[in-house]
């Protein structure tokens, strides 16, 4: 019977016309702490922009919400995945300790989001006896489309919460968790283990690892392009439609925008937003 457990080590496959792929964590795509760090400086809405620019698909979690103001999380994504309750489902799962979900609990630390894939907005993933142990390990942050319990609880832990509501319901009527690391869908946006998630007071985005030094590169540059827009607003107050829209790798030396960025040194020989200059 294959295992329930993680394919962090033995990544499962997918056998399609006699070709078999490999689904776990992206190779060759390791997050440092160093990035992560980079990455959580800017906010999720540059970041959906930076994939948005690249053509990627949506990278947002839109079931996912801040559970208390001022909440901000940012790390490596380790992947929990539930599925509809059954009884040989229940029965067949390894129990205590060995369950994929304190598997994944284990797996996390201060530079890593626990994102849970639930089978429903309203179903409960979890609560205080539970994230007790998160609270241990000083995780990064949870991440869920689905609700938790004990909210006052949660709060007081401490850890970034983000999910898509509170619930007094009782997790284990609906669903198990089955996967500790494997390839999951959250709210219809793809997380990999190993990519970084971004959460703030907007949302939650999903920055794949392959593709997070390119992100952040485009996602900075348009963060420093946008500063230096509302900066001269608000020195000069009138419609921003005269710098506005902007897209990152066209932006066009001679139009109004660049003519403002190259007073502040920004030039296609020093940045990757103008036209032709795209390193992507």
């Amino acid at each position: 019977m294959m295992s329930l457990t993680s394919r962090l080590a033995r990544p499962a496959t997918l056998s399609v016309a006699r070709r078999t792929f490999a689904i776990g964590p992206a190779s060759g795509g390791e997050i440092s702490d160093e990035l992560l760090g980079r990455l959580g400086s800017l906010s999720t809405q540059a970041l959906v922009d930076g994939l948005w620019v690249m053509g990627w698909p949506s990278a947002q979690i839109d079931g996912a919400r801040a559970l208390a103001p001022g909440m901000k999380c940012c790390g490596r994504a380790v992947t929990l995945n539930f599925v509809p309750a059954r009884p040989d489902i229940a029965a067949d799962k390894p129990a205590g300790g060995e369950s994929p979900e304190y598997e994944a609990f284990e797996k996390c630390g201060p530079n890593e989001v626990l994102v849970m894939a639930s089978v429903g907005p309203e179903e409960s993933v979890g609560g205080d006896i539970k994230f007790l142990r998160l609270k241990q390990r000083a995780i990064g942050g949870l991440v869920t489309n689905g609700s938790v319990r004990d909210t006052d609880e949660i709060i007081n832990y401490g850890f970034p919460c983000f999910s898509h509501s509170t619930t007094a319901r009782q997790g284990p009527a609906a669903m198990q968790p089955w996967e500790c690391n494997g390839v999951i869908s959250v709210s219809g946006t793809t997380v990999r283990p190993g990519d970084a998630i971004v959460g703030d007071q907007d949302g939650v985005v999903v920055v794949p690892a392959k593709v997070a030094e390119t992100v952040y590169s485009i996602a900075h540059g348009r963060e420093e392009i946008e500063e230096i827009v509302k900066e001269e607003l608000i020195k000069n107050p009138g419609p921003p439609g005269k710098f506005y829209p902007f897209m990152s790798g066209k932006v066009k030396v001679e139009s109004p925008l660049g003519q403002l960025l190259a007073k502040h040194g920004i030039t296609p020989e020093n940045s990757n937003q103008f036209e032709g200059s795209a390193d992507w």
